[in-house]
């Protein structure tokens, strides 16, 4: 329990966050899940106690410096969720946020669904699709308060990813690494037509993490044109401009 004491009391420099301890517990049942699937499916390539709390647990909960107060009543969906981050450390935070998962890929899809069993997570839906195909799906086309993104994507990309599927005056947070800023600006013309535009860009500075990262939030302030987003690989394939 050690490592996930030293959580902690990142999280409460970093965020004035306090973990409780049943919090500190499932982070705990967290990474040694993490570390367990990692050793027969390689879900990542970080699975040292140290690098899991700081590179995975504190760099999800670090979204929290741009949601808004109140922000456990949203509907928030993550894209490309990889082993449940952001989401799932979030969720963890704040058991009343209603939480869609999103992954393509199915032994990744099958931990976040074994590790929300496993926390006993409720209003967690683990969706094992590909981001193109859920942005036409009326069910979830501009349904979401939030949607999120940690190295997804390039930023025109992630912006075809995730403008559909926020409603009108929601917002879109993409985590970025050090090229973050210089990349959003790049892409602030395929934003627009996406019906999107820059909010803001936040520092952020990790503990023992040279490089700075970055929280990008773009704001819905028009409705995605129907076309948006393509056919399954065309995004990556010939990004918007």
């Amino acid at each position: 329990m050690a490592s996930m004491e030293s959580l902690a009391a990142s999280a409460r420099s970093l965020l004035n966050l306090e973990l409780t301890p049943g919090q500190i517990a499932a982070f705990q049942t967290y990474a040694d899940e993490l570390r367990a699937w990692s050793g027969r499916f390689n879900l990542t390539a970080i699975t040292d106690p140290q690098s899991i709390q700081i590179k995975h647990f504190l760099d999800s909960l670090t979204v929290l410096k741009a949601l808004p107060p109140g922000w456990g009543r949203l509907r928030l969906v993550d894209v490309g969720t990889g082993a449940g981050f952001p989401g799932l450390p979030l969720k963890i935070i704040c058991p009343e946020l209603r939480l869609t998962l999103v992954e393509a890929t199915g032994k990744k899809v099958a931990f976040c669904q074994a590790l929300v069993a496993k926390l006993r997570l409720n209003g967690v839906a683990v969706l094992k699709a590909r981001a193109e195909e859920l942005g036409q799906d009326p069910a979830h086309r501009e349904q979401y308060d939030w949607a999120l993104a940690r190295a997804v994507a390039e930023m025109p990309v992630l912006a075809e990813y995730l403008l559909p599927l926020v409603r009108l005056g929601g917002h879109v947070l993409a985590q970025k690494g050090e090229g973050g800023p210089a990349e959003t600006h790049a892409a602030e013309s395929a934003v627009r037509r996406l019906g999107g535009q820059l909010g803001q860009i936040l520092p952020v500075e990790l503990p023992g993490i040279v490089e700075t990262r970055y929280l990008v939030i773009f704001d819905k302030v028009a409705a995605t044109p129907p076309a948006f987003p393509r056919r399954p690989g065309v995004p990556s394939k010939a990004p918007v401009k």
